[in-house]
């Protein structure tokens, strides 16, 4: 059975689920390891920006990779979103500093 994303909302709420969002952070193109003060800065708007999500009650978790899990290098972290819908879940993944600065 093929599910368009309405009917497996419905289906899912339906039986008392609640649909989450996934979003993987990859190392974008503009991404350094340096730590400079504008990267500090965008850290911190980057945390900012995950504290209003969360309060919005928007964000259910997120998290790093660390490095000790040496997964390819390029994944960051990730994170799980309650949204109505895709859309709504990209509009607010894309509010993160960082994703707008091309960093991740």
């Amino acid at each position: 059975m093929i599910y368009n994303d309405e009917e497996a909302r419905k289906d899912a709420e339906s039986i008392g689920m609640t649909v989450y969002y996934v979003f993987l952070l990859k190392k974008g193109p503009t991404w350094t390891p340096d730590e400079t003060p504008e990267v500090n800065a965008l850290q911190e708007a980057h945390l900012a920006n995950y504290r209003r999500l969360a309060e919005m009650g928007k964000l259910v978790l997120t998290g790093p990779f660390l490095d000790s899990f040496q997964l390819s290098g390029e994944m960051r972290g990730m994170g799980v979103l309650r949204a109505d819908s895709y859309e709504e879940a990209f509009e607010l993944i894309s509010t993160d500093p960082m994703v707008k600065a091309n960093r991740l």
